[in-house]
């Protein structure tokens, strides 16, 4: 079988993509694997906001209709970049062993959060970690910031005289760590200090749903846990109608009594932000549930 997949060009969307087909290669070398690039909409315009430029489909749109017109057999993304259904006529494999998924701060002299001087300039362009900062340290000043992981670094050593001064950057861990530059990783948030974007670490392998015979291949390279974790993450999302002009957040982990789900969610200025944490014997639809229902109690819907 030939297998092309389709994924961006960026340099961690390769080193996800090369990662997936090492591991198909190994289990099933009697198929043939070859690399599509194809640019999306959120690669071209890098001047705005994400938030203005539009969230739905905003880095997928181009490949899912590659996956549909059967130009591509299967697509590689980060779920934290997926919208909470795929498109119709295409499907998620069971999801593989996630990468760590805490953020993490790139600092350019201070070693932690605490030790940033009052009114330091702090880059991101989310705002699920802008607010959550913002609790933590409120005299921080929130630059927004676009582009891959190393110009977004580039960004904070560059010495510019016409713009901010920057004094860390704020990015998930797993993409940092898929690179290969954890060496520049000055501390990991706590969960319990910056929850997550919901299934952030995740890879999502993305097939057409006709194509059950790749679907099955697919999925027995998948792990349980992660996968019942990433059930409970993207229900949060899709339940409480998060997008990207909302600051939404979630993180599932197991223990010997069953799964914990914490959940964030608020308004597009960050004014209202609730958090709640929920536990339960199995990664079920009515633990997801608990934790909306939760969180719209506290914003007062």
């Amino acid at each position: 079988m030939k297998i092309r997949v389709g994924t961006r060009g960026s340099k961690l969307a390769l080193a996800q993509t090369n990662y997936v087909l090492d591991r198909l290669k190994a289990a099933f070398p009697e198929n043939e694997y070859e690399i599509e690039v194809i640019t999306t909409k959120g690669d071209v315009d890098l001047s705005r906001p994400l938030d203005a430029i539009g969230s739905k489909g905003l880095f997928v749109d181009e490949i899912e209709n590659a996956l549909l017109e059967g130009k591509i057999q299967m697509a590689v993304h980060s779920m934290k970049d997926m919208p909470d259904t795929p498109k119709e006529g295409l499907v998620f494999a069971d999801s593989w062993t996630r990468e760590d998924a805490r953020d993490v701060l790139i600092l350019r002299t201070a070693s932690s959060l605490e030790e940033l001087p009052l009114g330091a300039n702090i880059a991101t362009g989310s705002k699920r970690r802008s607010y959550q900062l913002l609790k933590l340290r409120p005299d921080i000043n929130i630059i927004p910031i676009r582009g891959n992981i190393d110009s977004r670094i580039r960004k904070l050593y560059e010495e510019n005289p016409c713009k901010e001064r920057l004094d860390g950057i704020i990015l998930a861990a797993a993409g940092v760590r898929r690179l290969g530059l954890e060496g520049n990783i000055s501390q990991y948030l706590d969960v319990e200090d910056m929850l997550p974007a919901p299934a952030q670490g995740t890879l999502a392998i993305e097939i057409a749903e006709e194509n059950t015979e790749l679907l099955n291949i697919v999925n027995t390279l998948a792990d349980e846990e992660t996968k019942e974790i990433t059930f409970l993450e993207r229900g949060f999302l899709k339940a409480i109608g998060g997008d990207c002009h909302l600051p939404v957040g979630a993180y599932a982990s197991k223990n010997e009594e069953g799964y914990t789900l914490r959940a964030l969610f608020g308004d597009e200025s960050g004014s209202k932000l609730a958090t709640t944490v929920v536990s339960g014997k199995e990664a079920s639809q009515e633990l997801i549930d608990k934790a909306v229902a939760e969180i719209k109690a506290q914003l007062g819907e």
